[in-house]
Formats: structure tokens, C-alpha cells, sequence
């Protein structure tokens, strides 16, 4: 036998080590921000040493840049992937908008929507957690215009930002409040949007 499964046992821990320092840094990041991150309270928070997790990442940058990549495949899973089975349009849209609130409901994260918690924070920033931030923002948006623009809408861009508009607030006025009604505004507002493109 060679060393090779000892190098494969080393590498699932690190792998293992990654994705739960990933995780709980983009909890920590939709109650505290991204800057709020640190390694010894990732440190704390997971029960693996400041050491194992900066020999895993290296450094805070890239532990930001981990939050927001795991924060963005948890967005896929949760939000987007149920909608993808529906027919593209209002239909879709519809769906997402569901996923949306039970994404919310579910507490995914502890501090509410991860996009609308640091598209706030790093407003006015540069450097890759920025990029990284803003791109997360954009593919939504863009995902919601492609819809709208299926769906047959004069000014998809127009659209999918009132959408976007009506869930953000939702989402502040909940974890300002504590109460699931700004959900059920929302969802209802941003369906009236989507209602003009039913069929």
C-alpha cells in the first residue's frame, strides 16, 4: 500500500474543515457583517484551532471570500434550484418568490438573507470580498430579468429591481422587528409585479 490514502484522509479533513469554517462564517456574516468575522471566533464557534483553520485558508480575505461562496451555493440550493422546474417566465418567477419567503421562514441563516446583509456592508468598498459581493448581487438580479424578460416584460431590468426591492425591505423590517408579516407583504408586492405576466 502507498501513502496515498493517509494524502486522501488529509485532504477530506481539510475539505471537511473548509466547508464547516465556510458555513459558519456566512452565518456569522448576516449578523455581525463579513467584517465581523474573525478566526478566533470561527475559532470558538467550530471547535477547530486558529491555527488548523488558517492552515486551511491562510487568511481573513479568503475566509470572507469562502462566507460569500458558500453563502452563494446555499442561495442555489435553496432558492433557485426548487424554481428551475417550473416554466420559465412568470412561472418561475412565482416559484422563486415562494422559495424566497420559505427561505426566510426556514432561517437558513441566522441573521436573514445573507445577499441583502452584505450587498448594505460593502456599498462603498473595493478588493475581491467586494467583487465577490456585488457579483453574488448581480447573478440575482440578472436571474430575475432573464425571467421577467421570458415572461415578456417591457423592462425587465425595471422589474426585477422592484422585486428585489419589495424582498429586501422584507427582510430588514423581519430581523428589525422579529415578525414574519413584512414576509407576506413582500411576497405579496413583489407578486403583483410578476401578475402583470401571467397567462
Amino acid at each position: 500500500m502507498t501513502a496515498l490514502p493517509a494524502a486522501d484522509g488529509r485532504r477530506a479533513r481539510g475539505d471537511a474543515t473548509r466547508r464547516l469554517v465556510a458555513r459558519t462564517a456566512a452565518d456569522i456574516a448576516t449578523t455581525h457583517g463579513l467584517d465581523g468575522i474573525t478566526v478566533g471566533g470561527l475559532s470558538a464557534s467550530t471547535g477547530v484551532s486558529k491555527s488548523g483553520i488558517l492552515t486551511v485558508f491562510g487568511n481573513r480575505e479568503a475566509i470572507q471570500l469562502a462566507a460569500v461562496s458558500e453563502a452563494r451555493d446555499v442561495y442555489i440550493d435553496v432558492v433557485i434550484r426548487p424554481a428551475l422546474g417550473c416554466e420559465p417566465g412568470a412561472a418561475r418567477l412565482d416559484a422563486l418568490l415562494d422559495s424566497w419567503l420559505a427561505y426566510l421562514r426556514a432561517e437558513v441563516f441566522p441573521g436573514g438573507c445573507f445577499v441583502t446583509a452584505t450587498s448594505v456592508e460593502f456599498g462603498h468598498r473595493t478588493g475581491p470580498v467586494a467583487d465577490a459581493v456585488r457579483n453574488l448581487k448581480r447573478e440575482w438580479l440578472q436571474l430575475l430579468e432573464d425571467e421577467f424578460s421570458v415572461a415578456g416584460s417591457p423592462d425587465p431590468a425595471e422589474d426585477a429591481f422592484r422585486v428585489d426591492a419589495y424582498l429586501s425591505a422584507g427582510n430588514t423590517h423581519r430581523e428589525l422587528f422579529g415578525t414574519d408579516a413584512a414576509l407576506e407583504r413582500a411576497r405579496t408586492l413583489a407578486g403583483r409585479v410578476v401578475e402583470h405576466y401571467r397567462t
